[in-house]
């Protein structure tokens, strides 16, 4: 296969409410969207879902939007490719980093290789499962009282586990006050890499309330101290910002530094590096989880293919966008059953019908290679 055309643009669709983290609150979450045509008429779409600031990861929409423009685009024209392995290798080597620009032009070409192999992505990945587990992950509330009421609203939707955005001194107090309302739910704290090893007295205290895991506290760059922590409290710890494809999950797992990893495509770089974290970790018995970044409809369904692999053994990150947008940019997108589950789409190509018109309607930039 060959690209004959593609196109990149910057979308921004209105939030419902603000989300807010330990390193800040996000008001508005512009994307960047790929759309790549090949010669023979197949189009593919995908997403590169970066934060509006460089607090999560150094990606922002605007990096990914250069980086593709600039140094990914160029050279994925007009060069002969079979596979996603094989387009990743065009740039896996000499681009650096911009790992959610990989990864928008990476899923529109597994779109594309999805339609002409006639294949669900989920099969194509190696997925078994139908229906995904999902949780929810509610952001750091103005109260303890705003945060019990929006547990109470997703435990009555069905959702099967609940992640809490923590930060220093917003920790303890609010998974108490959680475990007093609901009792032993599935619940899970996030600490966007707020915290140091000083803060061991505050982990031993979360060692009491019986969370599945604690992900992220530490900084977003380290394995070394996650080890130590690791061996000094109970609670297994997840990695996210820490890892960036296999290799860094299998130096974290042979230290010791997490009992569980949380795969985002857009944070590794695509599907490609996706599938290879996920591997490393079920050879080495650790279970994985796929995290959100806020997508659209289109970016939530390659994580809904990736999370049908059989190593994904906690609730995902994928509550439908509504629940932070008020639109969407494919038609008739994903739910959630009363049981907290996601159905995984058994027809070739995204597997949900893109809306075009919305696109337009929220495209505040955009780049052509024609």
């Amino acid at each position: 296969m060959k690209l004959k055309s593609v196109i990149i643009k910057i979308v921004e669709i209105p939030m419902v409410s603000s989300f807010a983290t330990s390193f800040g609150t996000i008001t508005k979450k512009p994307t960047v969207l790929v759309k790549a045509t090949t010669t023979n008429g197949i189009i593919g779409w995908g997403e590169g879902a970066a934060l509006p600031f460089p607090y999560y990861k150094a990606d922002t929409h605007e990096t990914t939007y250069l980086a593709l423009q600039k140094y990914i685009v160029p050279q994925a024209l007009n060069i002969e490719f079979r596979t996603p392995e094989d387009f990743r290798e065009l740039y896996s080597h000499n681009v650096i980093g911009h790992n959610f620009a990989k990864t928008a032009i990476e899923t529109a070409i597994w779109m594309i290789y999805s339609i002409s192999e006639n294949k669900t992505l989920s099969k194509l990945l190696g997925g078994t499962k139908y229906k995904i587990p999902v949780g929810e992950s509610l952001g750091i509330q103005s109260s303890v009282e705003e945060t019990l009421a929006e547990v109470k609203l997703r435990k009555e939707e069905g959702y099967r586990r609940t992640k809490v955005k923590v930060k220093p001194k917003w920790d303890v107090n609010i998974v108490k006050a959680i475990r007093k309302e609901f009792g032993n739910i599935d619940l899970m704290v996030d600490g966007n890499s707020a915290y140091t090893l000083k803060d061991v007295k505050t982990f031993k205290e979360l060692d009491e309330f019986n969370l599945t895991m604690i992900e992220q506290p530490l900084a977003h760059d380290d394995i070394i101290d996650h080890a130590t922590l690791q061996k000094k409290i109970k609670t297994p710890i997840c990695l996210d910002e820490s890892i960036l494809s296999a290799e860094d999950a299998r130096k974290a797992i042979e230290i010791g530094a997490c009992k569980i990893i949380n795969i985002k495509p857009g944070r590794v770089g695509g599907l490609v590096e996706s599938k290879k974290i996920h591997d490393v970790c079920k050879k080495n018995k650790i279970g994985v989880w796929c995290g959100g970044m806020l997508e659209t409809g289109i970016g939530r369904a390659f994580n809904i293919a990736v999370s049908s692999l059989p190593n994904y053994k906690y609730p995902n990150d994928m509550s439908p966008v509504n629940i932070f947008y008020k639109d969407d940019l494919v038609k008739d997108s994903f739910v959630v059953d009363k049981n907290g589950y996601v159905t995984v789409p058994q027809v070739p190509g995204l597997g949900f019908e893109i809306d075009e018109n919305k696109i337009e309607k929220y495209t505040k930039r955009e780049s052509r290679f024609i």
